[in-house]
């Protein structure tokens, strides 16, 4: 994609350990179809154009201009940085005896969520939470987003691509 394009992003971000790479990746490949559908489905236009991919913690945190587009932080702080750093910032929305937590940035203006459990099982229950409770209002979110000028060619590639 050419320099500057604007785009419309949704990012899944998962951590990078290999707990994290084996359990919770396959779940935010699950999360990113049922976004996509959710989506495809939408008849707000302002969510018409949104790409929704997923990509590594340190990915995330190291590049600046992902760290202004709509995000959802999948997995505990244990395996995911950005979770971990999201732990005090970002506000808790749904704590289920201390077994998962969603986390939703309260800003209208900000589509900023973590999801997680306490291991694998009760981090599944947590997507499933937030799909039926709070996809709605968070895709709301996103449609206030304006695209962002964004550089894609990252060391020579063609275009985006799911780390």
């Amino acid at each position: 994609m050419a320099e500057g394009a604007s785009l419309r992003f949704l990012l899944i971000v998962t951590g990078s350990t290999l707990r994290a790479e084996s359990m919770d990746r396959p779940l935010a490949y699950y999360l990113k179809r049922r976004i996509e559908e959710a989506l495809e489905a939408s008849t707000d236009r302002d969510l018409a154009d949104y790409e929704v991919h997923v990509v590594a913690d340190f990915r995330w945190l190291h590049d600046e201009s992902l760290q202004n587009m709509a995000t959802i932080s999948l997995g505990g702080p244990g395996v995911n940085e950005l979770a971990h750093r999201w732990l005090e910032e970002v506000p808790v929305a749904l704590a289920v005896n201390e077994r998962y937590f969603i986390q939703l940035d309260p800003e209208p203006a900000e589509a900023k969520a973590s999801i997680w459990g306490m291991n694998n099982a009760t981090t599944q229950i947590a997507v499933s939470v937030f799909l039926d409770r709070f996809l709605p209002r968070f895709l709301e979110r996103c449609a206030t987003i304006p695209p962002a000028a964004l550089d894609l060619d990252d060391e020579g590639d063609s275009g985006p691509e799911d780390d």
